[in-house]
């Protein structure tokens, strides 16, 4: 198993977008790379902790390359928009794909390239290894299955068909 971890908006629309796809084998939405350890949502909300509302994606390789993933990343965030997706907007909400493995962080680069032609504005999505990531409260996780007609930014038909699960 892979794991990514990826912001782009709020954390409930990218973690239910990713639960649709085949190879997604799990998401976990979260606090990542600010100060503060273990923050609170309202603490993250702030603006003070230098935290962004981030899904981990762990993935199986065999059935999903991490290319594919950021294929489907770039398919549910305006790259080019800082610290804003749809209506949320904040540090907290700003986009950003973050990794573990250099490896990964070579190839995002080499995507984020590609990406970038696309776009005659910059794109300011941030790529940086994992400094922190700390698990939202529990009313956060698997938030759109639970609450089917909940606030999300995300066009979940976005995901094809026979991409998903």
């Amino acid at each position: 198993m892979k794991k990514i971890w990826l912001a782009g908006g709020c954390f409930w629309g990218v973690e239910g977008y990713f639960q649709q796809l085949q190879g997604v084998v799990d998401t976990t939405v979260g606090y990542g790379q600010g100060q503060v350890v273990n923050p609170t949502y309202q603490q993250v909300c702030s603006g003070e902790t230098g935290h962004t509302e981030i899904c981990e994606v762990v993935y199986e390789e065999t059935q999903i390359t991490l290319v594919k993933v950021l294929e489907h990343f770039f398919r549910i965030v305006d790259p080019t928009s800082l610290n804003r997706q749809g209506p949320d907007r904040g540090t907290q909400y700003r986009s950003g794909v973050y990794y573990t493995d250099e490896i990964d962080g070579a190839v995002i680069k080499e995507v984020l390239q590609q990406v970038q032609v696309r776009y005659t504005r910059p794109i300011v999505v941030e790529v940086e290894a994992l400094q922190s990531f700390y698990p939202a409260e529990e009313y956060h996780q698997d938030y759109l299955n639970k609450n089917p007609h909940g606030y999300c930014h995300i066009d979940m038909g976005l995901a094809t068909v026979n991409e998903r699960k």
